[in-house]
């Protein structure tokens, strides 16, 4: 890859280039009148028995010289707790309804071994279980959502794992997870009753998967200190069908959450998904226009639900989002292994944008996946670590978990390529406890910089300050070689303009400010 001769200088000189040029304007309004928290669950994590996902990136070999606790690498764990990830779901993905937690319990030598059937048919050891995943989540300061077996398991099956796990009596199961070295209950209350039902979780009807669901979750009990949140296996993308079905079968007070799935797809096509380093503009577009298809999902599932659920007790679970390519040349085609570029920032902050924008139904989500598979946050190999540029969208929009959310009115120029246009900016607002007031911004234009005059109703506040992500090229990504080509720098391209906020953002970029409160 040819030399940024900026490298030196980084994405500070970068955007001071971008915002002397030409610049188009918008207006933003945001108010302060709203009564709706943004979840910080809305920025959990995937992690599935899939390539190097687990293997290779959270439990490695005992002989690789990096520090780590028992197998489980503590560099990975310690980036993860900087940007205060607040769930992991595990073990899947499909991966969970051929799983048996049986199988991963005990000592390690006596685990049977298994064919991952769903990814690459490598062996599975086992070694990783229950009580390496539960151990790995009290490292990283996350709660554990954990899939349930419906596609190949049984009621019986995951209503002892829930008893295994969270009972305090003397029974025989919980004896024996005392006897595995952990006598107090783990108390894991988020559980999903299976994984993409309407596909390799078992190829259902939703009349048939609403039905199943009433029967796991009816045996899937509460134990003291452990009320159960049950996430019903919802819709692929825009099946309404499925979200119509699941809605009016399934009693609100029995689930807490539907999922929805959606990846973006450059091309749109599953064949052939388009490179992750190597597009030009026009599949530069085509894929924000596929990411841009979040907001219409978001939005008419959650209309359906609306109508049997007016009182929003059932949270809207985008359990697995994130932009999906065709792997890296030379890789495992079941591995799914991709690299991570400026784009897949851009598309990180534009659904963190939405779901925040959404967050009075969608309050809980997963990017699809934490280490080296798909839009992964971290790459490793032996022992070295890249943190990708979707890893710092995550570390700049931490601000919004838990904050107060600020309804906003966007007014942006288009963006137009071959014709077809889409909004250039989109953004997201939030309070936190402290008063102080974040705005994130995205900047899809790959040519010209934006300047957002932004008034802020009964927000009193006296400066700003923010941070930014972006890069000479939209195909820049970080290496092994290089792995600080992209990192965020303080931005400099916002300042008080009476009670006005005015802002320039730069091309192809991601900013977030924060405004102190006076």
């Amino acid at each position: 890859m040819k030399r940024n001769l900026l490298s030196s200088l980084g994405a500070a000189a970068l955007c001071l280039i971008s915002v002397s040029g030409y610049s188009q304007t918008g207006t933003l309004s945001i108010s302060t009148d709203s009564k709706t928290t943004i979840s910080k669950h809305i920025y959990g994590q995937f992690a599935e028995h899939l390539g190097h996902g687990i293997y290779g990136g959270f439990w490695v070999d005992k002989t690789l010289p990096v520090k780590k606790q028992d197998r489980i690498r503590l560099d990975v764990v310690e980036a993860l707790k900087k940007i205060k990830i607040p769930n992991l779901r595990w073990p899947g993905g499909c991966f969970a309804d051929e799983y048996h937690w049986r199988d991963g319990i005990g000592p390690t030598a006596l685990r049977p071994r298994m064919v991952n059937t769903n990814w690459g048919g490598t062996t599975e050891d086992n070694s990783f279980g229950t009580h390496e995943f539960l151990e790995l989540c009290s490292l990283l300061k996350c709660e554990p959502y954990v899939a349930g077996n419906v596609g190949s398991g049984t009621v019986e099956e995951m209503s002892k794992w829930i008893e295994y796990l969270n009972s305090n009596s003397t029974s025989t199961v919980v004896k024996e997870r005392i006897k595995n070295g952990h006598p107090a209950p783990y108390n894991v209350t988020i559980w999903g009753v299976g994984n993409e039902s309407w596909g390799c979780g078992g190829n259902m009807t939703p009349e048939y998967y609403a039905d199943l669901f009433k029967r796991y979750a009816a045996f899937a009990k509460d134990y003291p200190g452990a009320k159960l949140k049950k996430i019903a296996s919802g819709p692929n993308s825009d099946d309404y069908n499925w979200t119509e079905v699941c809605m009016k079968n399934i009693p609100n007070w029995l689930m807490s959450g539907l999922s929805l799935h959606y990846y973006t797809i450059p091309t749109g096509n599953w064949g052939k998904k388009g490179s992750a380093t190597e597009f030009s503009e026009k599949e530069y577009f085509n894929t924000m226009v596929n990411c841009l298809k979040m907001e219409e999902l978001v939005t008419k599932h959650s209309a359906i639900m609306d109508k049997y659920d007016p009182g929003k007790k059932v949270a809207l679970v985008v359990d697995e989002w994130g932009v999906w390519t065709d792997v890296e040349p030379g890789t495992n085609p079941g591995f799914l292994f991709q690299q991570n570029s400026l784009r897949d920032a851009l598309i990180a902050g534009t659904t963190l944008n939405i779901f925040n924008n959404h967050s009075d139904r969608v309050r809980m989500a997963a990017l699809a996946q934490t280490v080296n598979v798909l839009q992964s946050l971290i790459l490793t190999d032996k022992e070295k670590i890249v943190l990708t540029p979707t890893y710092h969208i995550f570390d700049m929009y931490k601000v919004h978990q838990d904050a107060k959310y600020l309804p906003i009115k966007l007014d942006a120029p288009n963006y137009e390529v071959d014709g077809k246009k889409i909004q250039a900016v989109n953004a997201s607002a939030s309070q936190d406890s402290t008063g102080k007031v974040h705005i994130s911004l995205v900047n899809l234009d790959m040519h010209n910089a934006i300047t957002i005059t932004t008034e802020l109703k009964d927000v009193k506040w006296s400066t700003v300050k923010g941070q930014v992500l972006t890069s000479a090229n939209i195909t820049d990504i970080n290496t092994f070689a290089n792995p600080n080509k992209l990192h965020l720098v303080s931005f400099t391209g916002a300042k008080k303009d009476g009670d006005k906020l005015v802002v320039t953002l730069p091309a192809k970029s991601v900013v977030t400010l924060e405004l102190q409160p006076l």
